[in-house]
């Protein structure tokens, strides 16, 4: 019993001992931020280069009005609908087809390839952020031409197909339909 007694106060002694002085853990790398700064300044300068090639597109087409969203994309209309005053809003269902084209005009995907599409307006991200806030800027019947920059698109990653990393796209989109939600059957 009296060893019993020894060995926990021993072995108290020692957790007392190694608790006391128990420093914190430092970072195994410690980063002056220059990363971060780096990949900002490339960031920059890409977002800049795509710029100048979406405004050269814009002034080859004096005669089109492009107008710049404040999301940081560039639309015209092909087919402008004046009479209809509604607009996709969240809670409609908004059915549309495209095209994408890089922005030498090569085109990516067909309107054939990607046929005729729905989008649950602001209640789903399967589509590119930039076809998320255009087709909300659209009537039924209209044809824009959307000049989106990469991150506007698919960003970094791409495709994984035929859109590369990076990679500015127009989009040519027709709104065909517009309906509340609860107006819509799932099939």
């Amino acid at each position: 019993m009296k060893k019993t007694k020894i060995a926990l106060l021993l072995m108290l002694s020692v957790f007392a001992v190694c608790c006391s002085q128990q420093q914190p853990r430092r970072p195994i790398s410690q980063s002056s931020g220059t990363f971060m700064k780096e990949s900002a300044e490339r960031n920059k300068k890409l977002i800049a280069g795509e710029e100048d090639k979406i405004d050269s597109i814009i002034k080859s087409e004096p005669n089109r009005k492009y107008t710049g969203s404040k999301k940081g994309y560039w639309y015209t209309y092909i087919k402008q609908n004046t009479t209809d005053t509604i607009r996709p809003k969240k809670g409609d269902v908004a059915f549309y087809t495209y095209e994408l084209s890089d922005l030498d005009g090569n085109v990516i995907y067909s309107a054939l390839e990607l046929r005729p599409q729905e989008y649950h307006v602001d209640k789903e991200q399967k589509i590119i952020m930039g076809l998320r806030h255009g087709i909300k800027l659209m009537r039924k019947n209209e044809t824009v031409r959307f000049l989106f920059p990469s991150h506007m698109g698919y960003g970094y990653h791409g495709d994984n197909r035929r859109i590369g990393h990076n990679q500015p796209l127009i989009a040519t989109v027709t709104l065909t339909d517009i309906k509340p939600e609860n107006q819509t059957t799932t099939e």
